[in-house]
């Protein structure tokens, strides 16, 4: 039995079925570029497989060693991989330029921050494995571009060819010489090894003048700014003094390039991680370094707790009310699970869950209230009586106590609103409400939310909260 063979067997012990023979299949049959930083949500509807079941497969791979987890920080301008990292705990808080957009951004988790998957050397070489040997353009598709960009499969190369002058590859030390014509548009030449560019904003009356620029590729400074030219003959002298090859390619920044680059197609964030109950199971504390602080600009958060849970151990005794308390956390960790969510924490009977979007949130505390109402009626008696608040909005993902957490005001409220709760009832904020996914969610099921304004504890103006029927 191969590596392969002995990982994948490991692999349907965890993973489902249908998925892992998906995955089986793409390592043994599909092209190179398949198989490099694969998008989780493509593989989910090439193999009609469900997403969350994709993604949990991908996890456990990538813990046993058939793929390679890849942290990438995005420009959200073009959508080129600015940073690529085998662990989030590389990804820095601070600010990264994208010289192709010129351009500054903090890192966001739910918008510059996707995970990717690319198979395992040791199961399978592939080019990307080697990436100063790709061609020009394949090393642009798959180590350049993140995968959010859904670059076309059929005319790719009649649409570079549109918006290239021309272009080179540079070995450590190389020189080149490029003689251009320019046109009247904005220019840029662009190197994607080093990220370095030179914009050129072409106008003016066409000259039959030669005119020249020099460009030299370093690790210590990239050509950076912007200059003018007139329409007519140019003469380019590129250098390399880095000690990989390079890329240099002279774009024509039209309409062309613009549509090329605005085709997007969802991706793996990772927030939608950070709030997977599979990641957070297998990989619990490997996750951020104690000082790292990222910004999350919009997270769902979900506290439940038990009325009189301290009644309900008078009442029962200890062994019955703990069996009952451990059932409903058993209850409450599936629903979470299969509404795409997360649990952080229990504290003492009550559970802090993350979500990415609010419809998630909203759908898995009316499950929940049903669930509960099930267990009591199989019991014969109101014990469970299950309290649940939920908000959503910008947070930070924080290392505290030795797990992966979050901060933020936006916790601080959730945790509030679930205060507010009585018996068996559900709040949520108008973040919550007003998100068009829970607005449907809530019309199907016929349910009308009555609102009030409440003063929290540490925020300043009344919230308006929502009881959810």
């Amino acid at each position: 039995m191969s590596d392969g063979q002995a990982l994948f067997a490991v692999l349907r012990q965890s993973a489902d079925a249908d998925t892992v023979a998906a995955m089986e299949r793409l390592i043994g049959t599909a092209p190179d570029a398949d198989l490099c930083r694969v998008n989780v949500f493509d593989f989910a509807r090439r193999h009609n497989v469900g997403e969350d079941e994709t993604i949990a497969a991908f996890l456990h791979a990538a813990r046993i060693g058939l793929f390679e987890m890849s942290w990438n920080v995005l420009c959200p301008g073009c959508g080129g991989v600015l940073d690529s990292n085998a662990s989030l705990k590389s990804v820095r808080c601070e600010e990264y330029v994208c010289a192709l957009c010129a351009a500054g951004y903090e890192p966001t988790l739910d918008e510059m921050v996707e995970v990717t998957f690319t198979v395992n050397p040791r199961i399978r070489r592939i080019a990307a494995h080697d990436p100063d040997s790709m061609p020009m353009w394949d090393y642009a598709r798959q180590i350049f571009w993140g995968s959010g960009i859904d670059l076309p499969t059929d005319n790719f190369d009649e649409l570079i060819d549109e918006i290239t002058l021309d272009a080179v590859e540079l070995p450590p030390g190389g020189r080149a010489i490029l003689s251009l014509q320019l046109p009247s548009d904005f220019v840029i030449v662009f190197e994607p090894v080093t990220h370095a560019a030179r914009f050129i904003d072409v106008k003016g009356e066409p000259t039959r003048e030669r005119q020249n620029l020099s460009l030299v590729f370093n690790n210590l400074r990239s050509p950076t700014g912007t200059m003018e030219l007139r329409p007519g003959p140019l003469r380019l002298q590129l250098e390399n003094q880095t000690s990989r090859r390079t890329l240099p390619g002279i774009w024509i920044a039209n309409d062309r390039m613009h549509d090329l680059l605005g085709r997007r197609k969802r991706f793996l964030t990772a927030k939608r991680l950070l709030s997977n109950q599979t990641f957070r199971d297998i990989y619990r504390t490997d996750t951020l370094d104690i000082d790292q602080r990222l910004k999350i600009t919009s997270l769902t958060f979900l506290f439940t707790d038990l009325k009189g849970s301290t009644e309900l151990y008078e009442r029962v005794g200890d062994l019955v009310a703990f069996d009952l308390v451990r059932e409903h956390f058993r209850v409450l960790h599936e629903i979470v699970a299969a509404e795409s969510g997360a649990v952080i924490k229990t504290i003492g009977d009550a559970v802090m869950a993350t979500f990415p979007t609010p419809d998630r949130a909203l759908a898995a505390a009316l499950r929940m209230r049903q669930a509960m109402r099930a267990l009591n009626d199989t019991h014969g008696r109101e014990d469970l009586l299950l309290k649940i608040g939920i908000h959503e909005g910008p947070c930070l993902a924080v290392t505290f106590n030795e797990r992966q957490d979050y901060f933020g005001q936006t916790v601080n409220i959730a945790s509030r609103v679930q205060g507010l709760a009585v018996s068996q009832s559900i709040l949520a904020t108008a973040s919550v409400i007003d998100h068009p996914q829970s607005t449907d969610l809530l019309e199907r099921n016929g349910q009308k939310p009555m609102v009030q304004r409440q003063a929290l504890r540490g925020v300043a103006s009344e919230v308006a909260v929502y009881e959810i029927p």
